[in-house]
């Protein structure tokens, strides 16, 4: 993700009649940096080997060891796992905007013709596609070593949709905690938000075996609901029993949370950014 800034500049520069709107610069931003990633193909190999690596280790080193009742445990880490990587490669994200910050590269964004937002726009976008490739590779790996899925094809695709936008809302959190970090030491720093969120939710155990006065962030942290939703969705019949409640119940709330961060952050970023 460290390189998207030197993609970034190009685009930026042809703008120079300023008259584009937000969208097209966006687009045009995009588009050069998802190019980007496919000229230097090592980065997406990086992205890809990382999560997958990952979890295979988890999948064979601890999952003879947890036992979830009515159901192989690879079927209830994969939407846990997933959900948590997506956030372990946002530290990226906010550590190569407190690069690009330090070595002065935004303060020569600022300074070209185009809708100041939609650079940062454009970088969400840029490394939502990283995530959604991650993601889906992950999914295929996971298939390969016998996860499988309990619902319907359509439910499998709203799962992979909802950690697509809850990405992206997390993507807009990295990004401002970037802006503010003021260096990549600092950024990674405060990246370390990601293990509580990751470690104290659903993603790996059930809340239930947790004790009872942490059980009460547990629950209601926005990591377990997108887990909890994307797990309604890929255990099918099973979801109710387990989980105490419909996919409708966790899918609601999991898209409340992600448009919360997004309301949040969003308008933070675009500031701070403005004002460098």
């Amino acid at each position: 993700m460290t390189t998207i800034s030197s993609a970034l500049e190009q685009p930026a520069a042809a703008n120079t009649g300023g008259q584009s709107g937000l969208l097209k610069s966006t687009l045009k931003v995009t588009r050069r940096a998802l190019l980007r990633y496919v000229r230097t193909p090592q980065l997406i190999v990086l992205a890809t080997i990382q999560m997958s690596l990952f979890f295979l280790i988890y999948r064979y080193m601890f999952g003879g060891a947890i036992h979830i009742a009515g159901m192989p445990y690879v079927d209830y880490l994969v939407p846990g796992f997933i959900a948590t990587g997506v956030l372990f490669m946002g530290i990226g994200t906010a550590t190569a905007m407190a690069e690009d910050l330090e070595g002065g590269f935004i303060d020569r964004l600022r300074s070209l013709p185009i809708p100041r937002s939609s650079v940062l726009a454009a970088r969400v976008l840029a490394d939502a596609a990283l995530v959604a490739w991650s993601t889906a590779f992950t999914a295929a790996i996971a298939f390969a070593v016998g996860f499988r899925l309990h619902g319907s094809a359509l439910d499998g695709l709203a799962a992979f949709g909802l950690v697509i936008v809850f990405g992206f809302a997390f993507e807009w959190l990295f990004i401002t905690m970037g802006l503010f970090a003021g260096n990549a030491q600092a950024a990674q720093g405060m990246g370390m938000i990601v293990f509580p969120l990751a470690f104290v939710s659903s993603a790996y155990v059930p809340v239930s075996t947790m004790p009872g006065w942490l059980q009460v962030f547990a629950k209601h942290q926005p990591l377990t609901y997108m887990v909890d939703a994307v797990r309604s969705l890929t255990l099918g019949p099973h979801a109710q029993a387990l989980l105490g409640h419909p996919s409708s119940y966790f899918v609601t709330r999991a898209l409340l949370w992600a448009a919360a961060i997004i309301a949040v952050t969003v308008p933070i970023a675009v500031a701070r950014y403005r004002r460098g």
